[in-house]
């Protein structure tokens, strides 16, 4: 999360002023107001919502999720590019997009069109108090990492397996939690990956002017609800998994120029992450990234390697298995 999304320029002078006494005389009070902005999602205006690439008609997403209705779109893939249809004409491997913190399931709508050419079912949804879904479980506005995380595993529950993920920014790290929770896929892309969440609260600390106290504080009051914060650094749980098991074939991508979310944690989870290949662009930061012709075409050759391997991915279970020995 980027500080500078929580606030504007008319209020940050006066949110600067409030922290500062807080830090000196109530840094509890101080902390309260933080925890208030960090789990505060970002408005989003109708133009930045812009589509900026003609879709083909979808098939409206909606599942009930905690009290609330998760909404989405589902596009079936054809058989261009060679790609392999499953048995019976049904669709090809189901590819999921997952958006990230104050994002929206069409924000990477750039990706879907060559998806679809390459043969790929593509589910794209808006996690709960994001876009068109409805609040989730701490109201509208308002969500967490965990809800983001909790909401992907439902949406995959409900709609089929994943062949592979695409994901950006606080997207990448749900999708990291998810496979925590025994998530499997054959391939994922992580696009300008968010790996560390001090990082987000050193942007804070900068931008609203609070100290050590309230910092203090707030880490206190996220670790009674979350655990620790250092326990959701993305390339930790992933060395953790490595030593478990398997882990899917991985692509990041990620701008160096990118001020919301460093390269350096991609860097450092590819380090740790068996066999992950690293992609670095320079110019598009944090969000151009995902509409970048040559990143698109990257990611997309990514997801489609190995033809055999997709093949296998679409036929009967007894089948693989024969062909697995």
């Amino acid at each position: 999360m980027s500080a500078k999304k929580s606030t504007n320029g008319r209020t940050l002078a006066r949110q600067r002023r409030i922290f500062q006494v807080l830090e000196r005389v109530a840094p509890a009070v101080g902390a309260r107001m933080l925890d208030t902005i960090w789990f505060r999602l970002p408005q989003v205006s109708e133009k930045a919502k812009r589509l900026r690439v003609e879709l083909p008609e979808a098939t409206p997403l909606e599942l009930p999720f905690e009290g609330g209705i998760v909404r989405g779109r589902i596009w079936s893939g054809g058989v261009a590019g060679g790609a392999v249809r499953g048995q019976g004409g049904v669709d090809g491997p189901t590819i999921y997009l997952v958006h990230g913190w104050g994002g929206w399931g069409l924000q990477l709508a750039a990706f879907v069109p060559p998806l679809l050419d390459a043969g790929f079912r593509v589910v794209a949804f808006d996690a709960p108090s994001h876009g068109e879904s409805e609040p989730g479980r701490d109201g509208a506005q308002r969500s967490t990492l965990p809800e983001l995380a909790d909401a992907f595993e439902a949406v995959v529950a409900a709609y089929g397996p994943a062949y592979g993920v695409m994901a950006h920014s606080l997207g990448a790290a749900a999708v990291t939690l998810a496979l925590r929770d025994g998530f499997g896929a054959r391939r994922i892309v992580f696009l300008a990956t968010a790996t560390d969440f001090r990082e987000g609260l050193a942007q804070y600390e900068a931008h609203l002017g609070f100290g050590p106290r309230i910092r203090a504080g707030f880490l206190r009051r996220f670790s009674r609800r979350f655990g620790p914060m250092e326990g959701y650094t993305v390339p930790t749980i992933v060395d953790a998994l490595a030593e478990e098991r398997e882990l899917p074939a991985l692509l990041v991508i990620h701008d160096r120029s990118d001020r919301e979310t460093s390269a350096d944690g991609s860097i450092a989870l590819v380090d740790v992450w068996p066999d992950a290949k690293l992609h670095l662009t320079d110019g598009l930061g944090h969000n151009r990234v995902l509409r970048d012709p040559a990143v698109v075409a990257a990611a997309t050759g990514f997801l489609t390697e190995g033809s055999t391997e997709r093949a296998a991915a679409d036929l009967p279970k007894e089948e693989q298995e024969t062909m697995q020995g």
